[in-house]
C-alpha cells in the first residue's frame, strides 16, 4: 500500500504571512517594536505549523467489503470500509474522501475522527451503476488540518478494489433457436435397417441440413424427410460471435450500438445455457486469452461481456478465422454483427456448417444515431449475402428490441431468402 503526502498553507495561513509580513516591515520602518514583533510571529507560526504537519502520521489500514461485489445494472452495492490504526500513536481528525468512478455516483466523504493504536471504525456507503464493466473504489484521500487552520495535510491510501457491472440481460422467453440438427435437439436419433442395409443413425430433417444426408429409404418409410446422422454429441454445441469493430459501430453510452450487441449477446448466451447448450464465446477477448475453443457456462460469459470493449478492424479477421476452426465440430453459429461492408461477407456466410443452424442479427448502426433514416444499403446487402448461404437474419434498428429480434430469427416459419 503505497501513501503519498503532500502539506500545504491553508488560505488562512496565507494571510497569515501576508498580513504578519506587513506588519514587521511596517514596525520596523517606523520604528514601533511591538508591532515588528507582533508581525514576525504571524509569519512564524504558519511556517512552524507547516513544518510540524510534514512530519510522519500513524498509519492507517484500510479494508473494504463490497456487497454484492457482482451487479446487475442499476442494482445498489453496499461498500463498508475499515479503517485501522496499527501503530502506536494516535491519529489526528481528518477528512476521508473515496474516489470512485463517476458511473458509480458521487464521491462519499466522511469525518473520520481520531483513531487510538489498535482502534477501527467502520464507514458505509452505497454505490449504482447502469453502465456495465469494471469499476473502481478507491484510493482514499485523508486531509488533515491544524488546530489554528493554518495548515492542511493530505495524504493517498492507494488501494483500490473493484465492483462488477453486468451487462442487462433480456429474457427470451420460450424462444428457441431452429434445428441444428447436432447434439441432443428435438428429436432422438433413431437406429433403423430397410431392407437388410446396415443400421445408421437418422433424425428428422431441420431448416439448414445438408440435403445429401438425406436418408431416402427411411424418408419414404415415415412420410417425412429424414436424414442420416454419424454421430451425436452428447451436448449440443453453439458459437456466439460478437462483432465489436469500433468502426462499425455507432452512438454513445448505454444507448450505443455496441451496448445493444453486448446486451443481445449475453441474452442470448444466457437462453442457450437453458436449453442445455455448450457455448463458445467469440470476442477479441477471449481469442486473446484463448478461451474461444473452451465452452463455458452463461455465467461466465456475461461476465467477459461485461468488460468488452470496442477493438480494432484487423482483430476482427483473426476472430472469425478462428471462429471458422470452432464451427467445424458442428456447432451453430449465432453472430451479432454491425453491416459495415469490408468485403468479407462471404468469409461470415462459410460459417454456417451444412447440418447446423446460422443466426444473424445485423446492427443498421446509423440508425442508433439517426432513428428516420432508411435500413443502409450494407446492412441490406449482408442480409441478402448472409440468408442466401442459408443463415436467417434480422436487421437490427436503434428501436428494434432484442426480445423481439431473437424471437423473429427463431420463428419456424421464417424464409430465409427476402423474409426480414
Amino acid at each position: 500500500m503505497i501513501r503519498h503526502r503532500n502539506s500545504s498553507l491553508t488560505q488562512r495561513g496565507l494571510v497569515f504571512i501576508s498580513g504578519g509580513g506587513t506588519l514587521a516591515i511596517g514596525g520596523i520602518v517606523l520604528g514601533y517594536v511591538d508591532i515588528a514583533r507582533v508581525g514576525m510571529l504571524l509569519v512564524v507560526l504558519p511556517l512552524l505549523t507547516l513544518l510540524l504537519s510534514r512530519r510522519r502520521s500513524p498509519d492507517v489500514e484500510v479494508t473494504r467489503v463490497v456487497e454484492p461485489a457482482t451487479l446487475l445494472p442499476d442494482q445498489r452495492a453496499q461498500v463498508s470500509v475499515t479503517f485501522r490504526n496499527p501503530g502506536r500513536r494516535a491519529t489526528r481528525l481528518c477528512l476521508a474522501e473515496e474516489r470512485i468512478d463517476y458511473v458509480l455516483g458521487d464521491r462519499p466523504r466522511f469525518i473520520l475522527p481520531a483513531l487510538y493504536p489498535g482502534a477501527a471504525r467502520r464507514l458505509t456507503y452505497v454505490v449504482r451503476s447502469h453502465v456495465r464493466g469494471r469499476h473502481h473504489l478507491g484510493p482514499i484521500r485523508l486531509r488533515e488540518t491544524d488546530p489554528f487552520g493554518l495548515t492542511t495535510a493530505a495524504r493517498e491510501i492507494r488501494q483500490v478494489d473493484e465492483v462488477l457491472v453486468l451487462p442487462r440481460v433480456v429474457p427470451l422467453g420460450a424462444t428457441k433457436p431452429p434445428g441444428s440438427g447436432v447434439g441432443s435437439e428435438g428429436e432422438v436419433p433413431q437406429m433403423i435397417a430397410l431392407h437388410g442395409a446396415e443400421d445408421v443413425s437418422i433424425r428428422a430433417y431441420h431448416d439448414g441440413d445438408d440435403l445429401r444426408k438425406v436418408h431416402w429409404p427411411a424418408t419414404a418409410h415415415r412420410g417425412e424427410l429424414m436424414v442420416r446422422q454419424e454421430e451425436q454429441p452428447a451436448r449440443r454445441s453453439a458459437v456466439l460471435l460478437l462483432d465489436s469493430r469500433a468502426s462499425g459501430h455507432q452512438g454513445s453510452g448505454t444507448r450505443s450500438s455496441f451496448e445493444w450487441a453486448v446486451s443481445a449477446a449475453a441474452s442470448i448466451a444466457v437462453r442457450l445455457d437453458e436449453l442445455q447448450y455448450s457455448t463458445h464465446l467469440a470476442t477479441v477477448e477471449t481469442l486473446s486469452a484463448e478461451l474461444i475453443d473452451a465452452a463455458a457456462p452463461a455465467g461466465d460469459i456475461v461476465r467477459w461481456l461485461a468488460v468488452a470493449g470496442p477493438d480494432e478492424d484487423l482483430q476482427h479477421e483473426v476472430l472469425v478465422n478462428h471462429t471458422a476452426e470452432v464451427v467445424r465440430l458442428g456447432a451453430i453459429v449465432v453472430a451479432v454483427l454491425t453491416d459495415l461492408d469490408d468485403g468479407r461477407a462471404a468469409q461470415l456466410a462459410g460459417l454456417r456448417q451444412a447440418g447446423a443452424a446460422g443466426i444473424a442479427l445485423i446492427l443498421d448502426t446509423h440508425s442508433f444515431t439517426h432513428p428516420n433514416a432508411e435500413t443502409s444499403l450494407a446492412a441490406d446487402g449482408l442480409r441478402g449475402q448472409l440468408a442466401g448461404a442459408g443463415w436467417r437474419v434480422v436487421i437490427v434498428r436503434g428501436d428494434t428490441g432484442i426480445l423481439a429480434a431473437w424471437a423473429t430469427v427463431s420463428s419456424r416459419s421464417l424464409l430465409r431468402m427476402g423474409a426480414l
